[in-house]
C-alpha cells in the first residue's frame, strides 16, 4: 500500500453492502427489504383481513360461505396474475395505446430477478407486489355480493373478472395505457377502490337480493372478530399506500402517516354524526368510517400535505356517511339493488373523492419527488395560487384527467362485469336457491362456523341437496346414507 492509501484509504462498502451475484448493482437492499415488507402487509389486508372481516360482519349461518369467498379469490387471483394477467396489466407494450398489453407467463427465473421497472428492486417484488393489489381489489367486490351468490358462480366470476375488467384499468392508468402520466392515482383510488364498488353494485344487481329475512335482519356474529380484521385492514394499509413508490423513501414515509392520520380523522367524523344523529356510537359505523378514510387517502397518499389528509378524512367521514344512512335508505334506485356491505358507498364513492381531491391539493413538489420525468399537471389550488394563466390550465386540465379517468373506470366496469354476470348465468345460476339460502353455510359447503351443544346431531339427519345445473364433476358426493 502506497504512502497516499493511508492519508486517504480506498472507498469500500461493508461485506453486508458489498454486491455479489446474489445482489447485484442495481439492487438496492435496503428498498428490497422494505418492498418484501410492503408487499406481505398488503397481503396481510386480505388473508387473514378480509378473511375474518367478512367471516365476522356477516350472520352465522353465512360466516364459512363469505371468509372462503376471500380466501379462493385470493389463490385463484395468484395463479391467473403470474400465468397471464400481470403482462396483460403491466407487461410489454404494444405499439399504440391499447386497453391491455399482451398476455404473457410472468413466472419465469429470468423475468423475476431482473430489475423492476419501477426501483431499485427485483422484478418478484414488483409482480407480487401488484398481485396483492389485484387480489383485495375482487375480494372487497366479494363484499357486495355476500349472504347469496352460487359458489360455483364465484369460482367463474374471479378468473373472467380480473382478466377483462381490473388488468384493463390497471394497463390504462399504470402500465402504459390511453390514461397513463394523466391521471393522478397515487395507489388505486381508481384502479382498485373505484372499479370495486362499482363492480360490486353491478355484480349485485344481477345476482339478485339476499333471501327477504337476512336483507331485512343481518347482524354481525362476531363484533370482536370484525375488529380485529379490520385492525389487519388498517395497519396493512402501512404496505399498501406505503409500498407503492417502490423505496424506503420520503414519500413513503409521508404516504404512510397521511394514511393513518386521514384514517383515523374519518372515524371520529364518522362516529360523531352516529352520535348525533342516532345518539349511539356504532362499532360497524366506526369500521365503515375507517374504511372510507382509507379508501380516501390512498389515490393521493404521497402527493398531499398532512392538512390535506385532515381534509379529506373529514370529507370521507361524511359524504360516504350521508350516501350510506341518509341518500341510499331515500333512494329507491339504491334499495332495489342489495348491496350486503355496502361496498358501494364505502369504496366507489369514497374512491371517487379521493381521486377528485387529489386533482385538487397534489401539491408540485410532491409530484416531482414521486414522478420526476411524469406529465401530470400542478393540483388545481396550487394552480390557481400561482398566479399565472398557464399554470391554471394546467390545473383545469388535471381536473379534466381526473373525470375522465373516473367515467372510464364506471363505464367500463358496469359493461364488463355485466356481461360476465349475463354469461356466467347462462351456465350456472347466480344466485343459490331460496331453500339453501334459509339454510346457508352447511348447505354450500357442509359446514358451519360454530359448532354448538346439538348442533351435530342436527347436521347429520339434515338431508343434502344438490344443484341440478351445477356439473357432475362439481358435486360433492356425500359419504352419509340420506334419510
Amino acid at each position: 500500500m502506497n504512502y497516499s492509501d493511508y492519508i486517504n484509504p480506498p472507498l469500500s462498502l461493508p461485506s453486508a453492502l458489498a454486491t455479489d451475484e446474489g445482489s447485484p448493482l442495481w439492487n438496492n437492499k435496503g428498498d428490497n427489504a422494505w418492498q418484501l415488507i410492503a408487499t406481505n402487509l398488503v397481503c396481510i389486508q386480505s388473508v387473514p383481513g378480509l378473511v375474518i372481516l367478512y367471516g365476522s360482519v356477516v350472520k352465522k349461518k353465512w360466516a364459512v360461505n363469505s371468509s372462503f369467498m376471500a380466501l379462493y379469490a385470493f389463490a385463484a387471483v395468484l395463479l391467473c396474475w403470474v400465468l397471464w394477467a400481470h403482462h396483460m396489466a403491466f407487461g410489454t407494450l404494444r405499439k399504440n395505446p391499447h386497453l391491455i398489453a399482451n398476455p404473457a407467463f410472468s413466472a419465469t427465473e429470468t423475468y423475476l430477478l431482473r430489475q423492476s421497472k419501477i426501483g431499485w428492486v427485483p422484478m418478484a417484488d414488483y409482480v407480487l407486489y401488484q398481485f396483492a393489489f389485484a387480489a383485495i381489489t375482487v375480494i372487497l367486490l366479494a363484499g357486495s355480493l355476500l349472504g347469496r351468490m352460487n359458489f360455483y358462480a364465484w369460482m367463474l366470476f374471479v378468473p373472467l373478472w380480473l382478466t377483462f375488467s381490473y388488468t384493463v384499468g390497471a394497463y390504462a392508468i399504470w402500465g402504459g395505457g390511453f390514461l397513463c402520466g394523466c391521471i393522478i392515482d397515487y395507489a388505486g383510488g381508481f384502479v382498485i377502490h373505484l372499479s370495486s364498488g362499482v363492480a360490486g353494485f353491478t355484480a349485485a344487481f344481477w345476482v339478485g337480493p339476499r333471501h327477504a329475512r337476512d336483507r331485512q335482519h343481518f347482524p354481525p356474529n362476531n363484533i370482536i372478530h370484525m375488529l380485529a380484521g379490520a385492525g389487519f385492514l388498517w395497519l396493512g394499509w402501512t404496505g399498501f399506500n406505503g409500498g407503492s413508490p417502490f423505496a424506503a423513501s420520503l414519500i413513503a414515509s409521508l404516504a404512510i402517516f397521511n394514511t393513518h392520520l386521514c384514517t383515523a380523522t374519518s372515524i371520529l367524523i364518522w362516529v360523531s354524526l352516529d352520535m348525533v344523529v342516532y345518539k349511539k356510537s356504532s362499532v360497524i359505523g366506526a369500521v365503515q368510517g375507517m374504511i372510507t378514510g382509507l379508501v380516501c387517502i390512498t389515490p393521493g397518499a404521497g402527493v398531499v400535505d398532512p392538512w390535506t389528509a385532515v381534509l379529506m378524512g373529514a370529507l370521507s367521514g361524511s359524504i360516504p356517511w350521508y350516501t350510506m344512512m341518509v341518500l341510499h335508505k331515500r333512494s329507491a334506485f339504491f334499495q332495489s339493488v342489495d348491496d350486503t356491505l355496502a361496498v358501494f358507498h364505502t369504496h366507489a364513492v369514497a374512491g371517487l373523492m379521493g381521486g377528485v381531491v387529489s386533482g385538487l391539493f397534489a401539491k408540485p413538489k410532491l409530484l416531482r419527488i414521486m414522478y420526476p420525468t411524469s406529465t401530470y399537471g400542478t393540483g388545481l389550488v396550487y394552480s390557481v395560487s400561482a398566479g399565472s394563466r398557464r399554470s391554471l390550465a394546467d390545473g383545469l386540465k388535471q381536473m379534466g384527467c381526473q373525470f375522465a379517468g373516473a367515467g372510464f373506470i364506471t363505464l367500463w366496469n358496469v359493461v364488463v362485469t355485466s356481461f360476465i354476470c349475463i354469461v356466467i348465468g347462462w351456465i350456472i345460476d347466480l344466485r343459490m336457491k331460496e331453500e339453501d339460502l334459509e339454510i346457508g353455510d352447511d348447505a354450500v359447503h357442509g359446514e358451519e362456523a360454530y359448532a354448538l351443544w346439538g348442533d351435530e346431531d342436527t347436521m347429520l339427519l339434515r338431508p343434502r341437496r344438490l344443484n341440478p345445473r351445477i356439473p357432475s364433476f362439481c358435486r360433492r358426493r356425500d359419504p352419509l346414507p340420506r334419510q
